[in-house]
């Protein structure tokens, strides 16, 4: 993936994130995820978890790796089948959101909730 465990500066329109147990692994991603309603949960998950300090770093966000990159796939291949316009597309993208809100809530729930 783009970006990926690359240093150093960020194109305009990415954004860095560290994300693990640790924060030890750091991702770019495209702005326009943070759009998406699983990103929305996640960064309110990240707020209750750290709070709005900025360190001036990458963003941390409070999941396993897995859960990111499984979150990560799902946005690009609903944004992809946004892209291309189709009414099917569309349908499947609902479709989508309520299956994989439950299969990724693990992630922010706890945080989220409480």
């Amino acid at each position: 993936m783009q970006g990926e465990e690359k240093k150093g500066k960020v194109k305009k329109g990415w954004l860095a994130v560290r994300v693990g147990d640790d924060g030890s692994r750091r991702f770019v991603i495209p702005i326009a995820y943070l759009y998406h309603p699983l990103f929305r949960r996640l960064l309110e998950a990240a707020r209750d978890a750290y709070g709005y300090d900025y360190s001036g770093g990458p963003l941390r966000l409070p999941c396993s790796v897995d859960e990111f990159l499984r979150l990560r796939a799902l946005v690009e291949r609903e944004t992809q089948a946004a892209a291309s316009g189709g009414s099917a597309s569309a349908s499947s993208s609902s479709s989508h959101h309520g299956h994989n809100l439950v299969s990724f809530s693990p992630c922010t729930r706890a945080k989220v909730s409480s």
